[in-house]
């Protein structure tokens, strides 16, 4: 069996990486893993404290293991969805920015589990697309989506796995991503 790549989309609420998720899962005919905050807000509220974001982070990482352990384990799925990527809504840089954002710490767990997991690449979703109002979302203004953007870009500038800047339209930004990954994936 071939080796996942696995590929994460972040950057700030509302930039289409959900969207981008899907698209890309499709192309390639693979899964995408979602994002557990969405899950877990909606489920528990919007009133959220640092202790939820350990809770929240350890939801993600299960979830993306979860969907990991079902890409490579089930036969049928290899026939259904045959690419060998794994495309996945946020990880733990998203919930270090947003850990240090609004409660200015991290937890250790967090940062280690930075540290111990590999990705293929990164497609960063720049705050270029207007700001969609939901429930979830904390943060319309511009100056705030700007500065959490080059939290996210000051992140990648300083690791070493690949990863590209995502923006204009969303046409424009699922070409770019196919550019990026296909670059990234043959041999």
């Amino acid at each position: 069996m071939e080796t996942i790549k696995k590929f994460v989309v972040i950057g700030p609420e509302s930039t289409g990486k959900s969207t981008l998720c899907t698209q890309l899962a499709e192309y390639y005919k693979t899964i995408w893993v979602p994002e557990y905050a969405r899950e877990y807000l909606e489920k528990n509220g919007t009133e959220y404290s640092y202790d939820d974001l350990l809770t929240i982070a350890k939801g993600q990482i299960d979830l993306e293991e979860s969907f990991d352990k079902l890409r490579m384990t089930n036969s049928l799925l290899s026939v259904t969805h045959p690419s060998p990527l794994l495309f996945i809504d946020t990880d733990m840089y998203v919930m270090k920015v947003w850990c240090e954002f609004v409660f200015n710490k991290c937890h250790n767990w967090i940062l280690n589990r930075i540290a111990g997991r590999g990705y293929d690449g990164y497609l960063l979703c720049d705050t270029d697309l207007p700001w969609v109002k939901d429930n979830l979302r904390e943060y319309p203004d511009v100056g705030t989506r700007n500065k959490l953007y080059h939290f996210y870009k000051d992140l990648l500038i300083n690791q070493s796995v690949p990863w590209v800047d995502i923006s204009g339209s969303y046409e424009e930004r699922f070409e770019k991503a196919i550019l990026f990954i296909n670059a990234l994936t043959e041999e």
